[in-house]
């Protein structure tokens, strides 16, 4: 039972990423377009990566960023991935 829950979450979260990138690939295909420009807009949060988070430990140094770009187009890709897992 754990497991086929944990599989399940796995492919949730594997769907929303695909619809994600989909979503983004839209975007980006119609950012020129003239009817259908509406599609790229959107905003984008999270931590830079011109200016990440650094942890120098002295012989290690990390430096980790996330961005994260959400478009209309993306948050179509979601509910889309949303309705393909409930099919599931």
């Amino acid at each position: 039972m754990v497991i086929r829950r944990t599989k399940r979450l796995w492919i949730l979260i594997l769907l929303i990423a695909f619809g994600m990138l989909i979503g983004n690939v839209v975007a980006d295909m119609s950012r020129g377009s003239r009817y259908f420009y509406w599609l790229a807009y959107g905003r984008s949060f999270g931590v830079s990566t011109d200016s990440p988070f650094v942890l120098d430990l002295g012989m290690l140094t990390l430096k980790l960023g996330l961005m994260v770009h959400l478009t209309i187009s993306s948050i179509v890709g979601i509910i889309a991935a949303l309705m393909v897992y409930r099919r599931i």
